[in-house]
């Protein structure tokens, strides 16, 4: 086995970590890094630098945001009564992308996960109760995956709010648009037949 320089080792691992690669890949990227100008490796140093320093939590929802509020909590032209609960600010790319909703976003960090220590004291969900109970918001759209964990965090927040006035929905889950309902698993057709809508 080959054994690189201490700080080609040191990249090599800490490149590992990111989530999909491998160490295959990760000596890809450092001998890139290396290969690579002086003031490249210095501006992708100053990058990764810069998000640790500048990015902090919204204050209203929780998102990542390098101002506060965020710009989904700051902006008039959004409906502030409206709010789309989600597990991580990636989820909220995924909403955007419709170009049809014009709330704002709650962000949990997380979901309900007993087996690897995660209960409701770790999400971050205290803010959006706060919100409910002093009538600052109409309806709170649960959007977690639906996986065993998002289920279950979606049930236990529709169980937290449930005494409140707020108008609480899910995301419909079901078939994929351009999928084969032949290949659909029970539970996806379930949960489409139980989701159907009169056209």
């Amino acid at each position: 086995m080959s054994r690189y320089a201490e700080p080609m080792a040191r990249l090599i691992e800490e490149l590992k970590k990111l989530p999909g690669v491998g160490t295959k890949s990760a000596q890809r990227f450092a001998f890139h890094i290396l290969r690579g100008s002086d003031a490249d490796a210095k501006a992708l140093a100053e990058a990764v630098e810069g998000l640790k320093n500048s990015l902090r939590l919204c204050s209203i929802c929780n998102n990542v945001t390098d101002v506060d509020p965020c710009v989904y909590c700051a902006s008039p032209a959004r409906n502030q009564r409206l709010v789309c609960v989600v597990e991580e600010p990636t989820s909220i790319a995924a909403v955007e992308r419709t170009r049809g909703y014009m709330g704002v976003y709650h962000v949990l960090h997380g979901t309900l996960s007993p087996l690897h220590g995660v209960g409701p004291d770790q999400l971050r969900a205290a803010g959006l109760v706060k919100r409910v109970e002093a009538g600052e918001i109409d309806e709170v759209i649960l959007a977690t995956s639906p996986t065993l964990e998002g289920e279950a965090t979606a049930s236990w927040l529709a169980s937290a709010l449930k005494s409140t006035p707020v108008r609480i929905t899910r995301i419909a889950t079901g078939v994929p648009a351009g999928s084969d309902i032949e290949y659909a698993d029970e539970v996806t057709m379930a949960r489409a037949m139980e989701g159907r809508r009169e056209l």
